[in-house]
């Protein structure tokens, strides 16, 4: 008999968007209209921060590199929401502008930053549409570097956020702690306090981003670990930061404390294998890009199937560590989940041998 769902927090209330995915597991624990597309206000600068993060990672973009607060930029931005308070051509470090950004959601930060390293702010909002691309946000689109109210042209939904938040972590683990999760941030002798309502509250809680505009209400894409796991949370379109902020720790505990969680792959365990054609290998060891596991719902649960999923054969070359399949996880009472897999080693095209060779082990029963 399958074991029932944990009845949710009752902090949600009325709050229109809500989601709570398992990161090791790929589950979803709580959705509530998890792909309506809504306005995220100042999440949109986690994207922002994650196209910094890719052109760093790509030596594209340098910690140290400075980038200036133009005239026309400081007067249309100087007196917008948050602010890091940059003074008109005045020069700031990337390292400032991203804690900026991160920690008290500086508006006039993102844009220095979009005009600095994109050219300008359509210029910068298509690299972020590029990386939503990338990422499989289909629900999700930017406009703005931070997030100002742009008559509804920069949307996004919560599965959409989950993902990016996902990608910001596992991607760029080191960047990710270095600049989300901080207190607070001092600039020009001004120290100001992140809005984050669990980071220092709720154990293992490391961000993400708040969100606040009339238009959004109050909206948070959050993330914490215990023990290996991690969980990644949004709240869109609460009523109150009070609202905000009790259900964003209630809906955190909840995930811990209401389900159970069972390791079934250590990082970097083979997993299975998957057939490759025209390659130089007819075969492709798959490995755990991540620790693994199932959460089950109670002390009755279990794990009902897995399924290593990928369209095959796999078409040579690939890369190693490249994401090329999915183990499926079934969980009873629970929709399926599916979680990454990796090439363990490099498949290289196949020469005359190797296909001569392959023709022949296919002859054989």
């Amino acid at each position: 008999m399958a074991a029932s769902t944990p009845a949710p927090p009752q902090e949600l209330g009325d709050i229109p968007v809500v989601l709570l995915v398992d990161q090791n597991s790929g589950q979803t624990l709580f959705e509530r209209q998890a792909d309506l597309r809504f306005v995220p206000a100042s999440m949109t600068k986690v994207m922002s921060a994650y196209v910094a993060f890719e052109q760093m990672a790509a030596g594209k973009l340098r910690p140290e590199q400075t980038f200036t607060m133009g005239p026309e930029t400081w007067a249309a931005w100087h007196d917008k929401g948050s602010s890091m308070n940059l003074r008109s051509g005045q020069t700031a470090s990337l390292e400032i502008l991203l804690h900026g950004l991160t920690t008290v959601s500086a508006n006039d930060a993102a844009v220095v930053l979009a005009e600095g390293a994109g050219g300008s702010v359509p210029g910068w909002a298509a690299l972020m549409n590029a990386e939503a691309k990338n990422l499989g946000m289909t629900n999700s689109h930017f406009a703005t570097p931070n997030g100002w109210p742009d008559n509804g042209a920069t949307f996004v939904s919560a599965r959409d956020m989950v993902r990016l938040g996902d990608a910001l972590i596992t991607r760029h683990g080191d960047l990710y702690h270095r600049y989300f999760g901080q207190k607070q941030f001092t600039w020009n002798n001004v120290t100001q306090e992140n809005h984050d309502p669990t980071v220092g509250v709720i154990p293992g809680a490391d961000g993400i981003k708040t969100g606040h505009t009339n238009e959004a209400g109050f909206n948070f894409l959050g993330s914490a670990e215990r023990g290996g796991r991690r969980l990644l949370m949004v709240v869109g379109g609460a009523k109150s930061e009070d609202q905000r902020t009790a259900a964003s720790r209630a809906l955190l505990e909840w995930g811990f404390a209401a389900w159970q969680s069972r390791t079934l792959f250590a990082r970097g365990a083979r997993v299975g294998e998957a057939k490759v054609q025209g390659g130089d290998a007819r075969q492709v060891d798959l490995l755990a890009a991540r620790p693994i596991a199932a959460v089950l719902p109670g002390a009755a649960g279990k794990v009902a199937s897995l399924n290593i999923v990928y369209r095959g054969p796999l078409r040579a070359p690939l890369a190693k560590g490249a994401e090329v399949a999915e183990l499926e996880i079934r969980v009873d009472g629970m929709p399926p989940s599916r979680v990454p897999l990796i090439a363990a080693q490099s498949v290289g095209k196949a020469g005359p041998l190797d296909r001569l060779c392959n023709g022949l082990m296919a002859l054989i029963p």
